[in-house]
């Protein structure tokens, strides 16, 4: 890593945790006092998702996202390889959405606060009943008009290629009855690999998926609907992001 990369990826490791603080803050300002808009606040975690790319010097370019209807809800899924992932998304993907999080982040004060207020979604990742609770209750709202995003895959890839997507995942897509959305990150392993913490400069291409409709599919189908996913995203990924 060259010297440049080094300033820019340690200026924005120092400081994404004050931004982080400032954009939480704002957001609640905004919506118990100002425009008290739980859409209109959204501008202020996309900028948060620019400035955290300009810093480290990434370049995003979404293609294929004109094809989506805008009054539409979707679920969005993806492959999952970086941070960056997610910051690429935030600012720069053109559709209104909200975040599916576990619910562990929504104890953190301040930030935790300005995501519930936000209309981000808890979701309880451990196993039983209240798993399945929290389950429900994320498909209500997405089902009530609330796009989000989801990695079908659980985690980061360790090695940037694509893995084996989880149940749970499409199960949500299914008990929404909306249709899903296939999303291939390109670049994003190169900026920041899992287990890393000085972001490079580089581009990140995100590419849209023709729609997926959940009109045919029940409970039972959700291992079939993980493997058309999966092969799905699989096409919109560069040479070398797939295992062979």
């Amino acid at each position: 890593m060259s010297p440049q990369h080094i300033i820019r990826g340690s200026c924005t490791l120092i400081l994404a945790p004050f931004l982080t603080i400032i954009v939480s803050v704002l957001t609640l300002v905004d919506l118990l006092w100002v425009r008290k808009s739980e859409v209109k606040v959204q501008v202020f975690p996309r900028y948060w998702g620019r400035i955290l790319c300009w810093l480290a010097g990434v370049r995003v370019r979404v293609e294929g996202a004109e094809d989506l209807d805008p009054g539409q809800t979707y679920i969005f899924a993806g492959n999952h390889c970086s941070q960056y992932d997610i910051f690429s998304f935030q600012g720069y993907f053109p559709h209104d959405f909200r975040w599916i999080a576990k619910k562990e982040l929504f104890r953190i004060p301040v930030f935790g606060r300005a995501m519930h207020r936000a209309g981000y979604i808890p979701i309880d990742r451990t196993h039983g009943r209240q798993a399945l609770k929290s389950l429900d209750e994320a498909a209500k709202r997405i089902a009530a008009g609330n796009s989000v995003l989801i990695f079908p895959e659980g985690t980061r890839s360790a090695d940037g290629t694509l893995q084996e997507f989880k149940t749970g995942a499409v199960l949500l897509a299914i008990k929404a009855g909306v249709p899903i959305v296939p999303l291939g990150f390109n670049g994003s392993y190169q900026v920041l690999p899992k287990g890393t913490f000085l972001p490079r400069s580089g581009e990140i291409i995100i590419r849209v998926g023709p729609p997926i409709s959940m009109g045919q599919f029940k409970a039972g189908d959700k291992q079939g609907l993980a493997m058309e996913l999966h092969g799905a995203v699989e096409c919109l990924l560069d040479e070398g992001s797939v295992q062979r």
